[in-house]
């Protein structure tokens, strides 16, 4: 493990270089703060890139629609133009603050401990997403048998369903979305749902059944054959346990993931409501000069939204709020990029 000069600490470091991450740091540099970017993934991100790479997203300003990638794509360019420091493939394992001899001017300075180096850091704004992460397993005694030979649980490459008979499981926006998606490549795709409604887009309910897919409410998932790859799946109707053989080639589960906070529920932060860092309006913890902001933070007694478009807000938040507290007389209020543009 290597350890950064304690002496070179930037002034705010991104635990998470998601949407949120990469906006803040974005923002951070705006404000003419040092930024660094630490993230476990290969590549920034986060869940977008890692799991839905191919996901059309219809709820970013700016984009009737995008691919989950290109946002990805846009939300680097715009942040990487202030040049951070960035650290990818690096688990955060701990956050504790330095000690006196880091002449640390502030408060309390922080430093990170992560599997592979040492950072230290006058602020941290953990934007984790929904922190460690495990796909929903259904209890279907052959299923891990064929998890990657037919099985999965995220679409990297909509190409390698072209021509197929997919069946996908589940009833939130990603099976609706990507059903809708794989429609226009596969040769038949069926989407089976536990119960009637959705918890999707109304409009991407609207277009699921516009579309082609085969639509089966009130029908689950029960064994699959094939050898050694999928070949077919036995589904059965919950109400009147009828049940139903299809041909199909892949089948895609969409249930959704559990999320934990992992390492970071050890870093002293109060937590509310299972997962979720708990925060004010400022998007302040209650360690000093540590913020959260995105799908894991939540003020108290509020519902989570769990949007990108929230979490762009939010990194704001921090960032303006860091800033106040880093630089002597500095205001949370940036003033307009407008009226900054119109001065040059």
């Amino acid at each position: 493990m290597t350890t950064d000069n304690l002496q070179d600490k930037v002034d705010i470091t991104f635990i998470g270089a998601g949407p949120t991450g990469l906006f803040g740091a974005f923002y951070a540099g705006l404000r003419g703060l040092s930024v660094k970017l630490i993230d476990a993934l290969p590549h920034p991100g986060g869940q977008l890139r890692a799991l839905y790479p191919e996901k059309t997203i219809l709820d970013v300003p700016g984009f009737p629609a995008v691919k989950a990638d290109t946002l990805v794509n846009e939300l680097q360019k715009q942040a990487f133009q202030w040049n951070p420091i960035v650290c990818l493939e690096e688990r955060a394992l701990g956050l504790t603050p330095l000690n006196d001899a880091a002449n640390c001017e502030d408060p309390v300075c922080w430093k990170i401990e992560t599997d592979k180096a040492i950072h230290p850091s006058r602020s941290v704004v953990i934007t984790a997403g929904i922190g460690a992460f495990q796909p929903i397993r259904l209890g279907i005694p052959s299923l891990g048998e064929y998890e990657g030979h037919g099985v999965e649980y995220f679409i990297q490459d909509a190409e390698t369903y072209r021509d197929s008979r997919v069946l996908v499981v589940g009833g939130g926006d990603s099976a609706v979305d990507w059903a809708i998606n794989l429609s226009r490549i596969a040769e038949h795709v069926t989407l089976i749902h536990r119960r009637e409604g959705f918890r999707a887009f109304e409009s991407s309910v609207h277009d699921l059944y516009a579309s082609s897919v085969e639509v089966k409410t009130h029908y689950e998932l029960k064994e699959i054959q094939g050898s050694g790859k999928v070949e077919s799946a036995t589904i059965f109707q919950n109400k009147t346990r009828e049940e139903e053989s299809l041909q199909v080639d892949q089948i895609f589960l969409a249930l959704g993931f559990k999320a934990d906070l992992g390492v970071i529920k050890k870093w002293g932060l109060e937590t509310t409501n299972r997962r979720y860092i708990k925060v004010n309006a400022r998007m302040e913890t209650n360690l000093d000069g540590v913020y959260a902001a995105g799908d894991i933070a939540l003020e108290e007694n509020e519902d989570p939204l769990n949007l990108i478009v929230t979490g762009f807000s939010e990194a704001a938040i921090a960032v303006n709020h860091a800033y106040a507290r880093l630089v002597e007389e500095g205001s949370v209020f940036p003033g307009h990029t407008s009226e900054r543009a119109a001065k040059t």
